[in-house]
């Protein structure tokens, strides 16, 4: 139990770095940032907007945990979350180009998972997560697989989803 309270710490620790640094080159670039969050309910924007003056760099985050928030606010297609899922790499990519579509945002950051403790399957389990991030229309994206409990698998996902976005930004 101590050692995941430490890297909950660790992780809290990291997070504020991260984001002094995203904000740093958010502001350099004059760019704004819009989340799609499905598994992290909005834990990316809130990591962001702890930090005093992110207005000046944060235009908006969607928390669309279920399957039609990800349809009526970011313009994700049902038919493409029918065949693949909602936790897959064709829909985080819809929704970091949805994000961007429904945002007056140059970057976006999506995640969509599973953190458990229910929920998974043998082909999608506990600690699946894909990210998405999309600078100015160019997307990639990147399936990840965190062990630990729920807690864990979505700070862990907070965390990639920034240092995601530093190494996006920094390419740019």
């Amino acid at each position: 139990m101590a050692d995941a309270a430490n890297l909950l710490l660790n992780l809290e620790h990291s997070r504020q770095l991260l984001c002094r640094l995203l904000a740093d080159l958010m502001l350099k670039k004059q760019f704004y940032l819009a989340t799609a969050e499905s598994c992290t309910g909005g834990m990316i924007a809130a990591a962001c907007t702890d930090l005093a003056g992110s207005s000046q760099w944060f235009d908006r985050g969607f928390v669309t945990y279920s399957n039609a928030a990800k349809t009526d606010m970011l313009g994700v297609d049902a038919a493409l979350i029918e065949q693949h899922g909602a936790v897959s790499e064709p829909v985080a990519r819809a929704m970091a180009q949805g994000a961007l579509q429904h945002s007056a945002a140059q970057v976006s950051v999506a995640v969509t998972g599973v953190a458990g403790p229910g929920g998974g399957s043998l082909e999608k389990p506990v600690g699946t997560v894909w990210l998405a991030w999309s600078v100015q229309g160019e997307t990639t994206a990147e399936l990840c697989h965190f062990d630990g409990d729920r807690a864990t698998v979505r700070a862990l996902t907070v965390q990639r989803a920034l240092q995601g976005l530093l190494q996006c930004l920094d390419v740019k």
